[in-house]
């Protein structure tokens, strides 16, 4: 989550505006997406922040760019190249997508293990896991890491949760050279 105060109160603003039309899920899924955009294509930042063009000519380019994009997220996009704030959009967009999984219940959740996760087993975790951190369910991102040996790690935030046979051994260790 971001630290900027400019970003919370457009993400708020936003949050609030898609809540009272039904669309907080869909405009969380169009600006994780605008997310990545201006993440991967650091020259779309640089050019929409050139002194160069017009902002007619900015909002041209937004507007081809994210053709199909819904109206609230383009209108968002408008206000803060009017702001000159574009620099906050992905902050705007990580509020907004902590806002909606507080509001509905749901925390992000990385989960490494040595294999890919089946259902069975995300929903296994999700379940056991979301309780111990007052939430209704996790949103699992599954990371593959064989230097585990085996096990688990899981990471909710700041808090970590490890039962991964790496760890398990270490432990081990520490008590016998500790003896």
């Amino acid at each position: 989550m971001s630290n900027s105060v400019v970003a919370e109160r457009y993400a708020s603003a936003l949050f609030e505006l898609a809540l009272q039309q039904g669309l907080t899920a869909t405009i969380q899924e169009e600006l994780q997406e605008l997310k990545k955009a201006f993440r991967d294509n650091e020259g779309l930042g640089q050019l929409l922040s050139s002194p160069k063009l017009s902002v007619a000519k900015k909002k041209e380019l937004i507007t081809d760019i994210f053709k199909g994009v819904n109206p609230i997220v383009m209108n968002t996009l408008f206000v803060l190249l009017d702001a000159k704030r574009l620099n906050e959009v992905e902050n705007v967009c990580d509020e907004f997508h902590q806002l909606a999984n507080d509001a509905a219940g749901v925390a992000e959740a990385k989960v490494y293990s040595t294999r890919p996760l089946t259902e069975l087993e995300t929903n296994s975790i999700s379940a056991a896991f979301a309780k111990k951190v007052g939430k209704q369910s996790l949103r699992i991102e599954n990371i593959i890491d064989p230097s585990l040996i085996g096990g688990i790690r899981l990471q909710i935030g700041n808090q970590i949760y490890d039962s991964s046979l790496s760890a398990k051994l270490e432990k081990l260790q520490r008590e016998l050279i500790g003896s």
